[in-house]
């Protein structure tokens, strides 16, 4: 195939740059592939409750809101387990990260899907985050009282003893994690659809679970650069 060639780029240059191209052709492809095998799914499990959850309402005011109606005119909901619970003095500096680069995505997906941010810190301790954080199109819903992290693996509570040990956990040691689910609306009932399980898989040398990655700009726009990621950890402030 033809290429692009840059100024003053050497033959040495062009056929590795060639060769990296086949491959980022080639992962291109998988990514749709994986993209495709995931809408394929067949139904998952039905929610065992209709979880009940508290918000900021349009009044200002803190009210109580049921999964199912969050939903709003969409058959599809997307919910983050942000690990801001109430024993964190601050939020996670990588979970924080990954809202900045949601939030200004968060009108579009709005489009497309509901989309909330949930952790078990009380709502006004979150609002008053993301306020200071400038996240302006992120809604927020406190799991506080409801089981919810604990069934969808927000948290450590119900994680395979194999898994904790993984993640390095001690015995007797629970604490909050981050996770992407997904749930379909069909006919008046409420389906898990998707689970960020990457979080909790075996990972490469070197690497991070990555499970969030897709959604991150930071990681593709380092990805891009001669030195890469490296150990590069975000702070909450610089």
């Amino acid at each position: 195939m033809s290429h692009v060639t840059y100024p003053n780029e050497s033959a040495e240059y062009r056929k590795a740059r060639s060769a990296l191209l086949e491959e980022e052709m080639a992962l291109r492809r998988h990514i749709e592939a994986v993209a495709a095998q995931r809408r394929a799914l067949p139904p998952g499990g039905e929610v065992p409750q209709d979880y009940r959850f508290e918000r900021i309402g349009a009044n200002g005011m803190p009210e109580t809101v049921a999964m199912s109606r969050l939903f709003g005119p969409h058959r599809t909901l997307i919910l983050y387990s942000f690990m801001y619970g109430p024993d964190r003095d601050t939020p996670c500096p990588m979970c924080t990260l990954l809202l900045d680069s949601v939030n200004g995505a968060a009108r579009h997906i709005g489009q497309r899907a509901a989309l909330y941010i949930v952790a078990k810190s009380p709502i006004a301790r979150l609002v008053a985050w993301a306020r200071e954080r400038g996240w302006a199109h992120l809604q927020f819903l406190s799991t506080a009282g409801n089981s919810y992290n604990a069934d969808y693996f927000g948290d450590s509570t119900k994680l395979p003893a194999e898994i904790r040990a993984l993640s390095g956990g001690k015995p007797g040691e629970e604490w909050d994690d981050t996770a992407f689910n997904v749930f379909r609306l069909d006919n008046g009932t409420v389906r898990h659809f998707w689970g960020s399980d990457l979080t909790w898989a075996p990972t490469e040398a070197d690497t991070d679970h990555r499970s969030g990655d897709a959604v991150s700009a930071l990681w593709g726009l380092l990805d891009m650069t001669p030195e890469g990621r490296g150990q590069f950890m975000p702070k909450l402030a610089y």
